[in-house]
């Protein structure tokens, strides 16, 4: 019993006092940063595996992803690519790297290394936002893969305005700057990340006093000037619900070409009413956490009898299987990996279609008990 007392007494009158100490000093630290949001998921994900977080303590000696050969020549782009039409006439591809949300996105050679697979191997589709700190690394790896012989035309990037960036002025300040951190002449879709900022956020519309949607129409505002100039093709919104899109579409503005939410077979209805009026409206839908979410959340999707046999039907991985749901439901996926393995094989959906019995059964699949099991982002209704 004493020793217990004496351990206890060391955890709390010396481990404790120092662990508040770096705490303290780590939100110090974080409030000093332009996105203190990103450097703390650019500081968790690392750490969650056990390694410094490159963001503070600088690159990784052994980068996450390997290096990709200096004599590597692009692959052919996979056969039977899908892409869906946007309002500038572009063509999205269904299939995309996401960057973000794992221990490789937020090291700059990892993430490089990366994107440069991914393009080489056939890819051509790239998800990033201002918030995952990732620009420059995704700017240099996409420049090495032209210069390896991919046009930029066919190169679709993605990136995002974060709620720190909101607000007419704020947001044409930062678009060249993305232009200038991904080192290119034009992106080719933009997306407003949120519909709304966090109450403890200070940025142009709360200076102005403006009401959610007032900050949103504003951000819309400055992305359609940016779409008229030439510097982005397309732009759009993520996570944003019906009431919200209708918002912005009543400004009679540049298109609303796209949202980008959380969309798999569990979606609950308020997702599910999103999805079917994009595509009533023409409005392209880009699936995050497409195979169900957290790593924890993925683990049991695996599990899922449904899927299993499914998979096993047509002699492919039940991530696959997911990842073309999704697409044939009319969805883009942005699976996120630094693994070229793992890129090669999300690559891999296009050859191969699901029967419209199986799609069934897979949309079945959110009315099961089951589904209460998985997390959602919860609704915004402001």
């Amino acid at each position: 019993m004493g020793c217990f007392k004496s351990f206890c007494g060391f955890i709390g009158c010396r481990v404790l006092p120092i662990l508040v100490a770096v705490l303290a000093i780590f939100f110090g630290y974080l409030s000093t940063t332009e996105i203190p949001e990103g450097t703390l998921f650019a500081s968790v994900y690392p750490v969650s595996k056990g390694l410094l977080p490159p963001v503070l303590f600088g690159p990784l000696k052994t980068p996450l992803t390997r290096a990709v050969p200096e004599g590597m020549t692009p692959a052919a782009r996979p056969e039977g690519e899908m892409f869906l039409k946007l309002p500038s006439g572009n063509l999205f591809p269904q299939n995309g790297l996401g960057m973000c949300c794992r221990a490789s996105a937020y090291d700059h050679e990892s993430a490089r290394r990366s994107v440069l697979w991914y393009l080489l191997q056939g890819g051509r589709h790239i998800d990033t936002a201002h918030l995952y700190l990732n620009h420059k690394a995704v700017g240099e790896a996409i420049r090495e893969a032209i210069s390896r012989g991919i046009p930029r035309s066919e190169i679709f990037v993605t990136t995002k305005v974060f709620v720190r960036q909101f607000g007419r002025d704020a947001t044409a300040k930062h678009v060249p700057i993305y232009l200038q951190q991904l080192g290119l002449d034009y992106i080719d879709l933009v997306l407003i990340h949120m519909p709304s900022t966090f109450s403890y956020i200070t940025n142009e519309c709360t200076t102005k006093n403006l009401s959610h949607k007032q900050c949103r129409e504003e951000t819309w505002k400055s992305l359609s000037e940016a779409r008229d100039k030439g510097l982005v093709k397309d732009v759009g919104v993520s996570n944003f619900n019906v009431k919200q899109m209708k918002e912005i579409m009543a400004l009679n503005l540049a298109p609303l070409a796209a949202n980008q939410f959380q969309y798999n077979p569990w979606a609950p209805d308020y997702l599910q009413e999103a999805f079917e009026f994009c595509k009533q409206n023409n409005i392209a839908v880009t699936a995050w956490s497409s195979m169900a979410g957290t790593m924890m959340q993925v683990a049991q999707a695996l599990t899922v009898k449904t899927l299993k046999s499914t998979a096993a039907k047509y002699s492919r991985t039940v991530a696959q299987v997911l990842l073309r749901w999704a697409v044939q439901k009319g969805a883009v996926v942005i699976p996120g990996t630094g693994n070229p393995e793992h890129m090669k094989e999300n690559l891999e959906l296009y050859n191969f279609k699901l029967s419209d019995e199986d799609m069934a059964a897979i949309d079945s699949l959110r009315n099961d008990p089951s589904a209460q099991k998985f997390m959602f982002q919860p609704p915004d209704h402001t």
